[in-house]
């Protein structure tokens, strides 16, 4: 046996067996919503999603046993690569719903700002490592702020302004975690604040609406509060025990649209009751702390603010999925991960699922510092 493939078998003992198994249960229960959601039909959703699952476990898995300096290296590549296809939309994107956010290939649908959040913790990861000890000042953050600026700009101009915030979001916890001054977030609180008034002008009449009935949903019942009244009938009517699989009303008889996506919470509680939401809940905070520890024991700062932002990358969806579908939130299309249908979304989920799997893996790596070259 050659030193690459005895290497290879000892990483595979070192695999963390808890973030493997918690993310395959969280998927499998995942194909029975939807097959709930098809009324017990594999087609169209559970079956590509087993398909998806199929394909993306073996990437994670592999993603995960590949060495973290390969990581480093090509960072920016994959940052890069990510705001290529964001261009590309504009020139060969498929339009849906009155959004234009996919490239076709073939049967394929790659939505690439769903890429992007897992990029930008690439290039941030990797920028911020090779700036060592330095003490960060404000000109250390022009460089990561044009880079997290420009594609949440794309992403809003699709438009899509969940995904855009969830980017700002992940890159503002990366900011936190490297110890960026706090005067940096106190001012730019302060800014967002003064600057959301003015921008209201700017929004799209639907984004408008999602914000009013955030605030009242029984404005327009029938409308574009249907959603989030729909939504909160299922969640109560689901009881401590729930009404049983594919027992659902608001499900079964499509009284809530897309609920093998943005609403897949609901099916949950309506069919599974406050107990089946709480024990997914639960898995999930599990397996979100699970991953921070890999996180905090990350011996290179590359290591942990790639794992750091992962993770949290996945806590953001979790969270506000669930604040959205419950009314705490207004709704703004962000999916529950592993559990709502959608390709793009699984791939990744697993990737960031990977990279902490390799930082576990590949900890005592030491990386060195390029900053020079980058200049």
């Amino acid at each position: 046996m050659n030193k690459a493939v005895s290497e290879l078998l000892h990483k595979t003992t070192k695999i963390p067996l808890t973030i493997v198994l918690l993310v395959t249960l969280i998927s499998c229960f995942g194909f029975l919503l939807m097959y709930s959601a098809a009324q017990g039909h594999f087609s169209p959703w559970a079956s590509k999603q087993m398909l998806h699952f199929a394909i993306f476990m073996p990437m994670m898995i592999a993603i995960g046993l590949t060495n973290l300096k390969f990581w480093y290296k090509t960072s920016y590549i994959f940052y890069y690569g990510a705001l290529g296809l964001l261009l590309l939309i504009y020139l060969l994107g498929h339009t849906a719903m009155g959004a234009t956010r996919w490239i076709e290939l073939g049967p394929l649908k790659l939505q690439p700002s769903e890429l992007m959040k897992i990029c930008i913790i690439f290039a941030l990861a990797r920028y911020f490592h090779d700036l060592g000890e330095k003490k960060i000042t404000i000109k250390h953050l022009i460089i990561p702020g044009v880079m997290l600026i420009i594609p949440a700009f794309l992403i809003v101009k699709q438009p899509d302004l969940g995904t855009a915030i969830i980017l700002l979001m992940i890159g503002s916890i990366i900011f936190f975690i490297v110890n960026v001054p706090k005067w940096f977030f106190i001012t730019g609180v302060s800014i967002i604040s003064i600057a959301l008034p003015l921008t209201w002008q700017f929004l799209y009449d639907y984004q408008k609406n999602r914000i009013l009935n955030f605030l009242n949903p029984e404005q327009d019942k029938l409308g574009s509060g249907y959603n989030i009244i729909q939504s909160k009938i299922a969640i109560g009517s689901g009881g401590f025990f729930g009404k049983g699989f594919m027992q659902g009303s608001q499900s079964q008889l499509e009284f809530l649209p897309e609920h093998q996506t943005d609403f897949v919470f609901t099916m949950i509680s309506e069919e599974w009751g406050f107990l089946g939401a709480s024990l997914i809940l639960l898995i999930f905070a599990v397996l979100i702390f699970y991953s921070y520890l890999v996180a905090f024991h990350a011996k290179s700062q590359y290591g942990r603010v790639l794992a750091m932002g992962a993770i949290s990358m996945f806590s953001l969806h979790v969270l506000i999925n669930v604040a959205m579908v419950m009314g705490l939130l207004p709704a703004v299309g962000i999916p529950l991960p592993l559990l709502s249908y959608g390709g793009t979304n699984m791939m990744t989920v697993l990737i960031g699922f990977g990279l902490i799997i390799s930082v576990h893996i590949h900890n005592r790596e030491i990386i060195a510092n390029h900053l020079k070259s980058f200049f």
